[in-house]
């Protein structure tokens, strides 16, 4: 068991594929403890069994779903008892594919997975984190999504949940006052199709059509989320800020787009 004064500890949802991978592979490399929570058993030890070994020492693999109370009981109380602390929590897991049948043929099991995976998880997690986060001065960072301010047709559940997720940072981060801060990233286009596990990974390609409609003339990597990510658990970097959504898109919800 670890004590208090070594290295801080992140537990990361969804820290298996996608923009969780980036994040725990970022946050290891800093010489965070991380513990990564996902659904995907053979994901979570694909992604420890790639790391060098210093690292696997700092990594800890448990799986279960972010919406089932019990699994992130289990999995919140195993992180804290191998590393003895808990100083971040990163709600990033959800059901990532926006788009769904039209909302008169949307199946409300379909409407409730979505709200329950991507908006209560993030309650859970926040619930079972917050007596270990409260000892340790410590941080939450929601991932959001641009998706919270701006649609496409036929995803109003993602829209819904990723909505959802703003008010609720803002919320906790009054109630937690004076003991955890809470604030949220909204990332735009972010390319994961390297970050998934071996049966389902991809070399992605992007069309200049792809990166030119970037203002920063890019498509986003996992490395501009997990930066932000660090920069917000950080008290000496980020300790005035609380509540907050911070957009990190490459520009494009700024962008003005006429019809021709």
């Amino acid at each position: 068991m670890r004590t208090l004064h070594q290295n801080p500890v992140v537990f990361i949802t969804g820290g298996a594929q996608g923009l969780g991978l980036g994040m725990t592979r970022h946050f290891l490399d800093r010489g965070w403890c991380v513990a990564l929570f996902d659904l995907d058993g053979d994901a979570g030890a694909e992604a420890i069994a790639a790391l060098p070994q210093d690292r696997q020492d700092r990594a800890l693999f448990v799986a279960g779903d972010v919406c089932h109370e019990d699994d992130i009981m289990r999995a919140i109380a195993k992180t804290v008892a191998q590393f003895g602390r808990l100083d971040g929590l990163v709600n990033n897991a959800a059901i990532a594919h926006p788009h769904h049948d039209a909302i008169e043929d949307l199946a409300w099991q379909d409407w409730q997975r979505v709200i329950n995976v991507n908006l209560g998880g993030v309650f859970l997690a926040t619930k079972h984190a917050a007596p270990h986060l409260r000892k340790t001065g410590g941080a939450i960072v929601n991932i959001a999504s641009t998706r919270a301010f701006q649609s496409e047709t036929n995803s109003e559940a993602y829209a819904a949940s990723k909505g959802g997720i703003v008010a609720l940072t803002h919320a906790l981060a009054i109630s937690f006052s004076g003991a955890i801060r809470v604030n949220a990233i909204a990332p735009g286009w972010i390319e994961v199709g390297d970050f998934q596990k071996s049966a389902n990974r991809i070399s992605p390609t992007h069309s200049d059509t792809d990166r030119n409609q970037h203002p920063v003339g890019r498509v986003g990597t996992p490395a501009d989320i997990a930066q932000a990510v660090e920069f917000l658990l950080d008290p000496t970097r980020s300790g005035f800020m609380t509540g907050e959504t911070i957009r990190i898109d490459g520009g494009m919800t700024h962008k003005m787009i006429y019809a021709e």
